[in-house]
């Protein structure tokens, strides 16, 4: 099975120490507004997801999502959720840790895009 959204080990420790301090988690991909495009991370429920939101997977168990016009463009690849020192987003719950979330990408390769679609 092909995944849009996986997470490296360093940013499943993060979020396990973000649901040890904050209970249930969601993500969703920042489209560069206040905070760049980082991937946001909110107690479950705090992010109001709608019609235009497509949820691309989990990571460590908690809901990831994207605007359906920013997935149009980011479809071909898959997420890479990781973890480098910083100030997250300031509405993200990784903004204290000294830590932040950072979406890297790779294209899918071809047998791997005829699996998605």
């Amino acid at each position: 099975m092909v995944e849009r959204v996986i997470a490296t080990p360093a940013a499943l420790s993060l979020i396990e120490t973000l649901k040890a301090k904050h209970g249930p988690l969601m993500f969703h991909q920042s489209g560069g507004c206040c905070d760049g495009s980082a991937p946001m991370c909110y107690p479950l429920g705090d992010f109001m997801t709608g019609d235009s939101d497509v949820q691309l997977g989990e990571i460590g168990g908690c809901p990831f999502f994207m605007s359906r016009a920013q997935f149009e463009y980011w479809q071909h690849t898959q997420l890479i959720i990781d973890v480098v020192p910083g100030r997250g987003g300031m509405f993200s719950l990784d903004g204290p840790e000294g830590l932040r979330f950072l979406t890297r990408s790779r294209l899918y390769t071809d047998e791997e895009w005829a699996a998605l679609v």
